[in-house]
């Protein structure tokens, strides 16, 4: 088998690819031969040190793959100790999530978590209801396009704020109906909203958080999902006081990995839900494993569009 490992805390150029033998799967556990591992930002901090996980040294990164078993089944899993940025994982039989045929593996390993994600913020942390507005910070990200995916299919109507562009029609594409930037950004969601939004997913963190809270109408909801802008905003609590507003972190990590069982219970409803058309997942794009470090680097770099995926 062949997989990246990461021998000290560092920049993802310091990955090593290396081949050895595959490993083989004990008592209630299944050899899974990985034809799609999903990269994420989180990746890139767990390998530099600076996520609140610290695995053991040496470890191989990756948290979400597709693949097929030796008895030919097409499955995908969260993986709780990591080892996704290889060929092969062993994966516990009860973990395993069936992928429908109308899934590909590329599309069900790069869901698992963005999905999985918010559809645990939408059904048990924040409310979203039919006609609402919805603000999407970050949202051409694999967060902000699950979130503006998500919002579309629950009736919400959704604002998607980007930096650039060719983020910003990435995220029309995806089903936002207004795409803006981050200037004048309080100003602006009034203006697009008739005078404030319903929720707010924010993922990126740093001045628009402010921003985005003070453009919240009269009940509205703000939810923390992370600070990929790498700054922790200090939001004033007068402006949750104000008009009863409401903030709610969202982490699925912690949740998933107290819980393996009922997260592996709702990436097999994500996943249901793309293949029946529910959901539209963007395809997201493919690099070698050994393009790892280039993949995890898009992410840390923020010029990633959408989702990544290393195939053998």
């Amino acid at each position: 088998m062949r997989r990246v490992v990461c021998r000290e805390f560092a920049d993802p150029e310091r990955f090593e690819l290396v081949e050895e033998p595959t490993p083989e799967p004990g008592p209630g556990e299944v050899l899974v031969a990985v034809e799609a591992a999903a990269v994420s930002f989180v990746d890139g901090l767990i390998a530099r040190g600076d996520y609140q996980l610290r695995p053991p040294l040496p470890f191989t990164p990756g948290s979400a793959i597709a693949g097929t078993t030796p008895d030919g089944r097409r499955v995908a899993a969260l993986l709780t100790g990591f080892g996704g940025f290889a060929s092969h994982a062993v994966v516990p039989e009860g973990l395993l999530v069936p992928v429908p045929d109308e899934v590909d593996a590329g599309v069900a390993a790069s869901s698992l978590e963005s999905h999985g994600t918010i559809a645990f913020a939408f059904r048990d942390r924040v409310t979203v209801r039919p006609g609402e507005w919805v603000v999407v910070l970050g949202a051409s990200g694999g967060i902000g396009q699950a979130a503006v995916d998500h919002a579309r299919a629950a009736g919400a109507r959704v604002l998607a704020v980007a930096s650039t562009p060719d983020k910003r029609a990435a995220a029309l594409e995806a089903g936002a109906e207004v795409a803006v930037g981050y200037d004048s950004l309080k100003d602006t969601i009034r203006g697009h909203t008739g005078g404030g939004a319903d929720v707010v997913i924010d993922p990126v963190g740093g001045d628009a958080a402010e921003a985005a809270l003070r453009a919240l109408a009269a009940g509205g909801r703000f939810c923390v999902l992370g600070f990929t802008s790498g700054t922790i905003p200090k939001l004033p609590a007068n402006l949750v006081l104000l008009r009863n507003r409401t903030v709610v972190g969202v982490d699925w990590g912690d949740w998933s990995r107290t819980d393996p069982a009922a997260s592996r219970d709702l990436a097999e409803d994500v996943l249901r839900r793309i293949g029946s058309g529910e959901l539209h997942p963007a395809r997201p794009r493919t690099l070698s494993l050994d393009d790892a470090a280039t993949a995890t680097r898009a992410y840390a770099e923020r010029s990633a569009v959408g989702k990544l995926v290393l195939t053998p």
